[in-house]
């Protein structure tokens, strides 16, 4: 599983059999101190995550297997919604909290 932040919204007109009505969300990847990691890439959205909102996601076969119907096309999917991630540090902690503008 991999840490994300929703950023936008893809809209398609045409989808696979096995993704009507599956919302697709772009999201860029992050790592544990909520920074950005690399490029946006879609991923299905069965969860209803909204933009802004930390999630954490799976790729590959388990993308595939994430959604209601089994082995879809798809590269990644949104598994959960962040509410809170906790690194330590050093001598302290730093909380990375789950909606943009939160406290971190």
């Amino acid at each position: 599983m991999f840490l994300g932040r929703v950023i936008g919204t893809c809209v398609a007109t045409k989808k696979a059999t096995g993704l009507d009505g599956v919302r697709l969300l772009v999201v860029e990847p992050l790592d544990a101190h909520g920074e950005r990691s690399g490029e946006p890439f879609v991923a299905a959205d069965p969860l209803g995550a909204a933009p802004g909102e930390r999630i954490y996601y799976v790729s590959s076969r388990e993308a595939a297997l994430a959604l209601e119907e089994s082995f879809v096309p798809v590269d990644a999917t949104i598994v959960g919604l962040v509410d809170e991630v906790d690194v330590v540090e050093g001598r302290g902690k730093r909380f990375v909290r789950g909606r943009e503008g939160a406290a971190q």
